[in-house]
């Protein structure tokens, strides 16, 4: 009973829509403006870095923390590894699928870091470095996401993580990748928002 609970409530506090929160405290629909994305990025267009960091650590930490809770209270079950992972899991569809928000929530960067930030701390690691590397070049973070979610399962296989932590992150990244599509289609059509370009306007 109280794995389910605890999956259950990782769903519940994933879903918490932490950037609309905040957009809403600052007196803006996040929802309405920029992007329209409930997210770091476009919170950081919006309202500035520091309220975008903010949000990215309130996205990151809806799914640490809950894993890092249920490892606490499993402490010596047999079980216990696989209901942290779920509950990874389950903070991270709840950010993408929100029940507060009729399941139309954001694209899960900032919450797929904060699980592998405790499953595979190694991997993230790299896996950031590649991120960048990427947007310093390319100047869109939407890339550097997409990229760093391919990349991602492949370098947890290379950094030895289980095969559980490999099918999630294939899981996580085909989500990401989903999401994302609407970024995908103005890449391809030369119409994504670029860092630079708000740069140049500065």
């Amino acid at each position: 009973m109280i794995p389910h609970i605890l999956v259950l409530g990782a769903y519940c506090i994933g879903a918490i829509p932490f950037g609309l929160l905040i957009g809403k405290i600052a007196g803006i629909d996040v929802r309405r403006s920029g992007s329209g994305n409930i997210g770091a990025t476009n919170v950081n267009r919006l309202l500035g870095k520091k309220m975008g960091l903010l949000t990215l650590i309130a996205d990151m930490a809806k799914s640490y923390l809950p894993m890092l809770a249920a490892a606490m209270i499993l402490e010596g079950s047999d079980t216990r590894d696989l209901v942290v992972m779920y509950c990874g899991a389950a903070a991270f569809v709840g950010h993408l699928f929100p029940v507060y928000l009729k399941f139309q929530g954001g694209k899960g960067v900032a919450t797929a870091l904060g699980v592998f930030l405790y499953l595979d701390p190694l991997a993230v690691l790299a896996t950031l470095a590649i991120f960048i590397v990427v947007v310093a070049i390319s100047g869109y973070v939407s890339l550097g996401s997409l990229t760093a979610a391919a990349v991602f399962p492949g370098l947890s296989w290379l950094f030895g993580s289980p095969g559980n932590h490999f099918v999630l992150a294939c899981f996580v990244s085909v989500l990401i990748w989903v999401k994302h599509r609407d970024n995908i289609v103005r890449l391809l059509h030369n119409e994504e928002k670029s860092f630079r370009n708000k740069e140049k306007a500065a």
